[in-house]
């Protein structure tokens, strides 16, 4: 499973970026985007993913499934 960034929910402020523990959030074209093939929603090293832990905008990052 991975995570995913509403790109209209996202104000790109970066906060998401250094916290990722697979380092699979990139800046795509002046977005910020998640890798699926790299990311882990932190599964056996955090509790929640850490990107949707920092994030200060609500329904920002989600499960890419949803």
């Amino acid at each position: 499973m991975a995570m995913t960034i509403d790109l209209d929910q996202c104000t790109s402020c970066g906060d998401c970026e250094p916290v990722c523990p697979t380092q699979s959030i990139k800046v795509i074209k002046g977005s910020y985007r998640i890798v699926a093939e790299t990311c882990t929603e932190c599964e056996g090293e955090y509790e929640d993913p850490q990107c949707f832990a920092v994030c200060p905008m609500e329904g920002s990052i989600l499960p890419l499934s949803a």
